[in-house]
């Protein structure tokens, strides 16, 4: 489409990576502070999608620089379903999903997948049946001794809270799912 992509992230592999797979056609920066608010300038759309899974996400796109930004530039909050990484961003809806701050435009949707239901259910499940058919066939426990992929989406276990983002998230007490497993 021609649009000017530029892509940070604060890990210099991941960064590599993109830069083998999209050559020139994108760029790529370190997330810093001074690199995110020099690029947001010249945005015509900038999408924050930082996850920290179980936890809240780092309030990275600051307020100070919509004021910097073009009139009629969109941001759009993927991270709103953890708290959102914009100091300005506030959970919206389907049914009344934007409004301005500074001349910029905030998309921050709970639940974004919401809105094409069937879609995204396909997708979810596509991703995730593998693990479901690896704990039915050898229950929950063997499956998460087996794969730490299993484990690492256990949250809960007998009562106890075993995701250390959530516990960190939420100031309650953290329990190693190993041990109790």
């Amino acid at each position: 489409m021609g649009a000017n992509v530029t892509i940070l992230d604060i890990s210099l592999k991941r960064l590599e990576e993109l830069d083998n797979m999209f050559g020139a056609h994108i760029q790529t920066l370190v997330s810093n502070d001074s690199n995110v608010e020099r690029v947001v300038k010249d945005a015509d759309l900038v999408i924050g999608s930082v996850l920290i899974p179980g936890g809240s996400t780092p309030k990275l796109f600051k307020t100070k620089y919509l004021k910097g930004m073009k009139d009629g530039a969109v941001f759009v909050d993927v991270a709103i379903d953890q708290g959102g990484c914009g100091e300005s961003s506030h959970v919206t809806t389907h049914d009344d999903p934007v409004f301005a701050v500074d001349g910029v435009v905030h998309y921050c949707v709970g639940n974004m997948p919401g809105a094409v239901p069937r879609t995204s259910t396909i997708a979810l499940t596509n991703a995730t049946l593998k693990y479901g058919l690896k704990i039915a066939k050898n229950g929950l426990e063997e499956a998460c001794k087996a794969s730490k992929v299993i484990a690492s989406g256990v949250n809960t276990y007998n009562g106890k809270l075993t995701n250390k983002n959530v516990a960190l998230a939420h100031n309650y007490e953290y329990t190693d799912l190993e041990e109790l497993i």
